[in-house]
C-alpha cells in the first residue's frame, strides 16, 4: 500500500470485516506487506522430491537454531515462511497436529493439499470476525504424497496457489528472476539445490552458507542439508 490512508477510511483501517468503499480489506494488505518484509523463503519441485530453503534472521550473540525458518510438519511435508516467525511457528504447530490425527484415524499421511487447505481455511476464519488479527506469515508448503511432489504457497487472506518453483519476502523480485530463467522440471536434486541457493544469494546479499536453511523432502522422508553442504 502507498502511503497514509485518508481520515475517510478510518473505520475500515481499525476492523478486519469491513470492506473499505473500493473493496479492499486493510488490515489483510497490512499483514501481505508484512510478508514482504520477511527475509526470503524459495521452494521448487523436481520429478521425485521439493526442496525449501530460507535465508535465517541473524544478529550478534544470537543463537541461530533459535530463529528457523523450515519446519518439519510430517515424514513428508515440511514449510518456509516469511513474515512473523510467531506465526509460522503456531501454524506449523496446528499442521502437525493435523497431520497426526489423520495418521492416527485414517492410518494413512495426510495428503499435501489436504493439510494446506487445512492452513488456508484458519488464515481465512481470522478474516471474518472482529477482535481478531491476521496472521502475519505466507507459507510455502512441499511434500510429497501418492499424487506426486507438490508445493504451494499461503498468504495472510488464505488463498492457496500451486507452484512449480516460487519465492516470497523481501527478496522474492530477484529470487524469482533467478527461478524463472533456470528452472527445469526434469532438474536433479543437486542441480535444484543449487538454483534453490542461487534465488536465495540474489535475493539477500548476506546469504551464506550459515545463514541459509535448506530441507529436501520426498516420499516418506525429509531431510535437512548441513551447513557445510550448502557452501560446497
Amino acid at each position: 500500500m502507498a502511503g497514509p490512508q485518508p481520515p475517510s477510511y478510518m473505520a475500515y483501517d481499525r476492523t478486519i470485516v469491513v470492506f473499505s468503499p473500493d473493496g479492499r480489506l486493510l488490515q489483510v494488505e497490512y499483514a501481505r506487506q508484512m510478508v514482504k518484509n520477511g527475509s526470503t523463503s524459495v521452494g521448487l519441485v523436481t520429478p521425485d522430491s521439493v526442496i525449501l530453503g530460507a535465508v535465517k534472521p541473524s544478529a550478534p550473540l544470537m543463537v541461530s537454531d533459535s530463529s528457523r525458518k523450515v519446519f518439519e510438519i510430517d515424514d513428508h511435508i515440511a514449510m518456509v515462511s516469511a513474515g512473523s516467525l510467531a506465526d509460522a511457528r503456531s501454524l506449523a504447530e496446528m499442521a502437525r497436529v493435523k497431520a497426526q490425527v489423520n495418521r492416527v484415524t485414517y492410518n494413512e499421511p495426510i495428503s499435501v493439499s489436504t493439510l494446506t487447505k487445512h492452513i488456508c481455511d484458519r488464515k481465512h476464519w481470522v478474516t471474518q470476525f472482529a477482535g481478531v488479527r491476521p496472521y502475519g506469515v505466507g507459507l510455502l508448503i512441499g511434500g510429497v504424497d501418492d499424487t506426486g511432489p507438490k508445493l504451494y504457497e499461503t498468504e495472510p487472506s488464505g488463498t492457496m496457489i500451486e507452484w512449480h518453483a516460487q519465492a516470497i519476502g523481501r527478496g522474492a523480485d530477484k529470487a524469482k528472476k533467478v527461478l524463472t530463467s533456470g528452472y527445469k522440471e526434469s532438474a536433479s536434486e543437486a542441480d535444484a539445490c543449487k538454483l534453490l541457493v542461487s534465488a536465495l544469494k540474489a535475493a539477500e546479499k548476506d546469504a551464506e552458507g550459515d545463514s541459509i536453511e535448506i530441507v529436501v523432502v520426498k516420499k516418506g522422508s525429509t531431510r535437512v542439508v548441513s551447513g557445510r553442504d550448502i557452501k560446497a
